[in-house]
């Protein structure tokens, strides 16, 4: 099965919808932020239906211990204060571009190069954007 058919496939839970109040949200900007993250940016997508999130939040690292320090400490405090963990993360072994994906909020942890290249933020330039 291709990744469009998967992603295709994978429905939000309707019951469950984030808000940036929600605990994981706000225990996400703050883990991000307590290892130096750079440039945090979220995108609110529960207004677009061919969105698989609610939210991505977006940040930058400035080498790859940092994205993976970031990354490691995304997931131990989600796990944490919220007794959660992701339903799949990506990037771990390319140490570009770390995804962690916790269903209906999405952490893209990149290094300059490939948030430059990828512009996730043009690409979904019709969610509203806030900085943190």
């Amino acid at each position: 099965m291709n990744n469009l058919t998967v992603l295709a496939s994978r429905k939000k839970p309707t019951l469950t919808r984030l808000t940036r109040n929600s605990k994981i949200f706000k225990t996400i900007i703050h883990a991000i932020t307590e290892k130096k993250g750079a440039q945090i940016v979220s995108l609110d997508l529960r207004k677009i239906p061919e969105a698989v999130s609610d939210f991505f939040i977006i940040c930058e690292a400035s080498n790859n211990i940092q994205l993976k320090a970031i990354a490691d400490f995304v997931e131990y405090e989600v796990k944490r204060q919220c007794g959660e963990i992701p339903y799949k993360h990506e990037g771990r072994q390319a140490e570009q571009w770390i995804l962690i994906d916790f269903v209906n909020v999405v952490v893209h942890i990149m290094l300059p190069a490939p948030r430059k290249f990828y512009k996730l933020e043009e690409m979904w330039h019709d969610a509203v954007r806030t900085e943190h």
